[in-house]
């Protein structure tokens, strides 16, 4: 019958290549499922896209009602409709669609993310009985949920009329709801009960086993109602949402947990899908417990159709079950990046020879660098080891508490996020501009005292070398080299602000292993495992626990920036992108590594002066790259939203022009923090 029509799916937005009457004629109660199915299918494309003659802006509430209307009119179409719509109920599995649309099936993260890409790339179809599938091509837009939230009263009385049999017989259409409430009943005691979610719940809540009893209450919610039991109904179903409650306040005692021993994505997950069915057996109890369940299970419906919109978002899966990870890593960062803030002279002072110390690290490691490529190495081992030069010479300067200016920025960005959880009055703004002016100046302090050493201690290098050997360590052309490399006219700017994100990304590769370390609880393993306790003795076993608690970011991220320093532009190279990195101490210490070579008449070459130009553009460009990425992670791992933003640049801007030198130097009468 169906092969009457033009089935062809139209484009969203266009008119239907069909109409009502014709629809209304091939309505077959004997035809095949899929074909029936299909038919029902192309019903709702038609209310959702066929004009109405004689309206000017028809909508589907319109067009419903004109469908009715239309039914009314002609009974010979009414009773078809009918008949396909009864035996539509009878034969599809409605508690599928109720218990189990919109979570995950195999309750792991990897398995949503699989099953989402089934949805967006696989075509569904209607030869199925299962509604939770069939769903999706009934509802396929998000809009749909818009216009059945609209039904009004009236025209959902009609509606019901239509569903319901003119025979006098009843629809148990509480059955499914029943079924749904038993299976998600399970589901979520399920859930309370796996080893990873009950090992880390409050005793306190667990005290009367809520999540052991959920299955017999909600068993005596469907006897009550099969029973046609009011008050018996009503008493078991407040005593479920009771229990309910209780599972989810257990659930929360969970991420309480996490917040102080580290989390876990899939566990996260776990505690979403908990949360998530716990919710969706309320919503069925209200439309069990209504006096008016067509409204509810309209409302239930268009909530339904929204979550299959989301449940087709890969960024929504991401977006929601990574926040909490990104809040951990982001706090963690902020932690330490606390330490890579000055407030007061005697600070200040302590970052400058911090900065001292590391760049006269630098200063070797800038030598090492030209070593390594005198060797005449292929590609991939010459970076291997200048990323295992950068690697050491960053670890060299953790063990030795010096400081690397570059790596401020992505360490502070969450310390000043933490700032702006409150910017609601002006004392609060005043603060955060106070934190923005130590932040600069602590950056400012980190490259005054890298590159003031590095550059003269491989100046110096490169002169004794000469005095002493005839000729300097990095040679004239070596130093050519460097001047066509490292010029403003370059690919110096994009180069500076690639390196900007790798060192955001070695802050994320920290705070994500740190979380690791503390989740897998491996401070507490060093300190009274067995073996460990035996080899090491039971006083240094605590000492190894609480150094690598604490240092274990600091070495993961300064092995993992070196490292990509070193490693990436090959790969790049390799698969044909033409990325460099530029780190402005590094580059810096080139430079005058080039400057030592050619003698004084470099400063007579145009190439030099655009390099020395190139060296603020690349300090800048590390810094606020690398900043700015670290300070949008933090700002979302903690929902926070910049709705006054005028505001705080307003009071930056009135900062600079009445103490301009705040950001380069503390004021006398700053005090150490504490005081």
């Amino acid at each position: 019958m169906l092969s009457k029509l033009n089935l062809r799916r139209p484009l969203p937005g266009a008119e239907a290549p069909w109409d009502l009457s014709a629809l209304l004629t091939v309505a077959d109660v004997n035809a095949s499922q899929p074909e029936r199915h299909l038919w029902l299918v192309r019903l709702l494309e038609w209310l959702r896209h066929a004009p109405l003659p004689q309206q000017q802006t028809p909508t589907p509430i319109l067009r419903l009602r004109h469908l009715l209307n239309v039914l009314e009119r002609n009974p010979e179409h009414e009773v078809q409709v009918r008949a396909v719509l009864r035996r539509f109920w009878n034969e599809v599995d409605t508690a599928a669609l109720l218990a189990d649309f919109g979570f995950a099936p195999r309750m792991d993260l990897i398995g949503e993310l699989g099953q989402r890409l089934r949805l967006r790339l696989l075509p569904g179809t209607p030869d199925t009985r299962d509604l939770a599938e069939l769903f999706y091509l009934l509802f396929p837009v998000a809009s749909d949920a818009d216009w059945l939230d609209a039904i009004d009263t009236p025209t959902l009385t009609r509606l019901i009329a239509l569903l319901t049999p003119q025979d006098g017989t009843r629809i148990d259409w509480q059955a499914p709801f029943l079924d749904a409430i038993m299976f998600l009943a399970a589901s979520v005691r399920a859930l309370g009960f796996s080893p990873s979610i009950r090992a880390r719940m409050s005793r306190d809540l667990l005290v009367d086993r809520p999540f052991r009893q959920l299955a017999r209450v909600a068993e005596d919610v469907c006897d009550a109602a099969e029973a046609g039991n009011a008050e018996l109904l009503f008493t078991s179903a407040q005593y479920l949402r009771a229990l309910l409650d209780t599972c989810r306040r257990c659930a929360d005692s969970v991420h309480e947990h996490l917040e102080d021993h580290g989390v876990s994505v899939g566990l996260v997950f776990e505690l979403d899908q908990l949360d998530r069915r716990s919710r969706r057996i309320e919503d069925l109890l209200t439309c069990v417990l209504s006096t008016t369940p067509g409204t509810e299970i309209t409302r239930l419906l268009a909530q339904l159709v929204r979550t299959a919109d989301e449940r087709r978002s890969l960024r929504a899966l991401f977006a929601r079950h990574y926040s909490m990870l990104a809040r951990k890593v982001a706090e963690r960062s902020a932690e330490t990046g606390e330490h890579y803030i000055t407030r007061d002279r005697s600070a200040y002072g302590r970052m400058l020879k911090a900065a001292a110390g590391g760049g006269a690290v630098l200063a070797g490691t800038t030598l090492m660098k030209f070593f390594v490529l005198a060797l005449g190495l292929t590609a991939f081992w010459a970076g291997f080891w200048a990323g295992i030069n950068y690697a050491g010479s960053f670890v060299l300067i953790h063990l030795a508490h010096w400081t690397v200016a570059t790596k401020q920025p992505a360490m502070t960005a969450p310390a000043m996020a933490e700032k702006l959880r409150d910017v609601s009055n002006d004392d609060a703004v005043e603060g955060f501009v106070d934190e923005v002016a130590h932040l600069i100046r602590s950056q400012s302090a980190g490259i005054l005292g890298n590159l003031s050493i590095v550059a003269p201690v491989v100046l110096v290098a490169q002169l004794a070398s000469e005095a002493v050997f005839g000729k300097p360590l990095v040679g004239v052309e070596a130093g050519a080299h460097v001047l066509d490399s490292l010029t403003l006219l370059g690919g110096t700017p994009l180069y500076a602000a690639f390196t900007g994100v790798l060192l955001f990304a070695s802050s994320i590769i920290a705070g994500w292993v740190e979380n690791w370390f503390v989740w897998h609880r491996l401070d507490s393993a060093i300190a009274w495992n067995p073996s460990i306790v035996a080899a090491l003795g039971r006083t240094r076993a605590q000492r190894w626990a609480e150094y690598w608690r604490h240092n274990i970011s600091g070495f993961t991220s300064n092995i993992s920036l070196g490292l990509m320093l070193g490693i990436v532009p090959v790969v790049a190279a390799f698969f044909g992108l033409p990325i460099d990195v530029r780190h402005v101490t590094l580059s810096t210490g080139q430079l005058a590594a080039a400057a030592g070579a050619m003698g004084a008449d470099i400063v007579k070459l145009p190439a030099f002066w655009w390099c020395v130009a190139a060296i603020p553009v690349t300090g800048l460009l590390n810094l606020s790259v690398s900043f700015l990425l670290a300070f949008k992670v933090a700002l979302r791992s903690r929902g926070i939203r910049l709705r006054d933003r005028s505001r705080i640049y307003r009071a930056i801007r009135q900062r600079l022009w009445r103490k301009p030198l705040s950001f380069i130097v503390p004021p006398r009468d700053a005090q150490p923090r504490g005081q």
